[in-house]
């Protein structure tokens, strides 16, 4: 009698198994913090006069961020198709980052690949900082170097 032992990765063992998330209340606080620039620099625009649109687009883009951070999560576990990394931090730089960060968290999907979180946080400080821009400053700097 002969047995056949499968060999085991060690750094997934719970691979296939929902785990709740770490730190949740943390994690959550970071995720407001984050936000709460975004929200205020949204609300101020459409306060003074301007366009609810986004807020639809961050609304929105967070949505599909987070449906496609599940989708790929289980297209990973089952050996299918997977989500082109472009297209999730597509969907991040046009707004979709909570949605993305808050799938992270979810699904613990994309949170170890240094290259993926790298570029992650960028987008998100990209945010940060055209938020920044448009309420210090009237959107003056980033303007005078995009255009």
């Amino acid at each position: 009698m002969t047995h056949r032992f499968e060999p085991q990765n060690p750094g997934r063992p719970a691979a296939g198994k929902p785990v709740a998330v770490r730190f949740l209340k943390l994690k959550l606080l970071a995720l407001l913090l984050l936000c709460g620039l975004p929200v205020y620099g949204v609300v101020t625009y459409w306060t003074r006069g301007g366009s609810w649109l986004p807020a639809a687009i961050y609304a929105l883009m967070s949505v599909i961020a987070f449906a496609l951070y599940g989708y790929d999560k289980q297209q990973a576990r089952h050996g299918g198709q997977r989500t082109p990394e472009k297209l999730l931090h597509g969907m991040e730089l046009l707004g979709g980052w909570p949605g993305a960060l808050l799938a992270q968290q979810v699904f613990r999907h994309k949170t170890r690949k240094f290259s993926y979180q790298l570029l992650f946080w960028l987008i998100v400080l990209l945010h940060e900082l055209f938020w920044m821009d448009r309420l210090l400053f009237g959107g003056r700097l980033i303007s005078r170097h995009l255009f």
